[in-house]
């Protein structure tokens, strides 16, 4: 008989409906209320004349003259640079080979965000893929060799940013632990390494570099100017992501160590297998947000005369049969840097709620 058991279960909670939800966040309160209403008027105010500018007096395909004479944005600048904004001083005939190394770069970094591929054997389709994107990049075989002053566009922006942020894992990881190293003489040299370059902004670490560098190489060497400017990428993302997996391994709990040391397992073994797992499943939206922050300041590569996307769309502005569309030429740069930031933070939020789920 069950008329006398109490239940314990916990009662259960209905979810507010979604439009309540929405309700109470825009109007749950008096303060809410108020900027939800200044930020309706100012999209009143704002959108109409944007919308007029951007499509309805647009001019979407024809001459330049025609553009002119029109009130509105000139997507025909955009149909007629969209090679030379994206490829940059690479052939016509041979924009291909950037395009193919682009999407295999793209292709690369998707299937590394997916936990079924995170096993040993996508480390050696990064190599393979950097290696084919590169040789795709410096011109292949077959046909004459591209000096990487003549690499621009987004090729570029993606290969600056996948291998900056690749190349600094490890060593992130090494200067992590180090920093919380027994070893009075390591932990000391890992924490100037990181406050050091912490402390500089990347223009100058770029700047370092590229000018710097080259004086302290004996005469007649020399070293590639878009490989010293990776180099510099990498050891200074590095010391970022070094904080960011520093602040997972802290907040590993101390039975985790003390379990693994109940196992038996010595420590490179108990950081491979047990503590770091956690330690990056808990930092991975700190690890997107500053892959994003490194994607959007390769554009400061412009400083050592290199030309990213931002700036190939700088200089379509400047031919003078297309002269002065610099509106047209950075709000679409703007909209192909917005796309890749959205679609990376959807993914952290996905990421975060598929381990949670797991």
């Amino acid at each position: 008989m069950t008329d006398g058991v109490l239940s314990t279960a916990p009662p259960r909670t209905v979810a507010a409906p979604r439009w309540r939800r929405w309700f109470d966040g825009l109007f749950g309160s008096p303060l809410n209320g108020v900027i939800t209403l200044a930020c309706v008027a100012l999209l009143a105010w704002a959108v109409p004349p944007l919308l007029r500018w951007a499509v309805l007096d647009a001019v979407w395909s024809g001459p330049a003259d025609r553009c002119a004479e029109a009130g509105g944005a000139c997507w025909a600048f955009i149909g007629e640079k969209l090679r030379y904004i994206l490829f940059g001083f690479y052939d016509q005939d041979r924009q291909w080979r950037p395009a193919t190394a682009s999407v295999i770069l793209l292709g690369l970094a998707t299937l590394s965000g997916m936990p079924p591929f995170w096993r040993r054997a996508t480390l050696a389709l990064w190599a393979v893929g950097l290696a084919t994107a590169v040789l795709l990049l410096t011109g292949g075989p077959g046909g004459p060799a591209v000096p990487t002053e003549r690499w621009s566009g987004l090729p570029v922006n993606l290969l600056l940013a996948t291998v900056g942020m690749v190349g600094a894992f490890p060593l992130a990881v090494l200067l992590a632990l180090a920093r919380q190293s027994a070893m009075g003489g390591v932990r000391t040299l890992a924490v100037v390494f990181i406050e050091v370059t912490r402390g500089v902004p990347l223009i100058a670490v770029l700047y370092v570099a590229t000018l710097l560098l080259p004086l302290m190489l004996p005469s007649g060497s020399a070293i590639d100017k878009l490989l010293r400017a990776q180099v510099a990428i990498v050891l200074f993302v590095s010391a970022y992501l070094a904080e960011i997996v520093r602040a997972g391994l802290q907040a590993v709990p101390a039975g985790q160590y003390e379990g693994a040391r109940a196992l038996g397992l010595g420590y490179w073994s108990t950081m491979r297998l047990v503590i770091l797992p956690q330690a990056l499943r808990t930092v991975i939206p700190s690890i997107v947000n500053l892959t994003i922050g490194v994607f959007q300041d390769t554009t400061l590569i412009v400083v050592i005369g290199l030309f990213d996307l931002l700036n190939t769309a700088r200089s379509a502005a400047k031919d003078p049969a297309w002269l002065g569309f610099y509106d047209e030429a950075f709000g679409f740069a703007a909209l192909i840097y917005l796309v890749f930031c959205v679609a990376a933070s959807r993914y952290s939020l996905w990421l975060e709620a598929r381990l949670r789920r797991g």
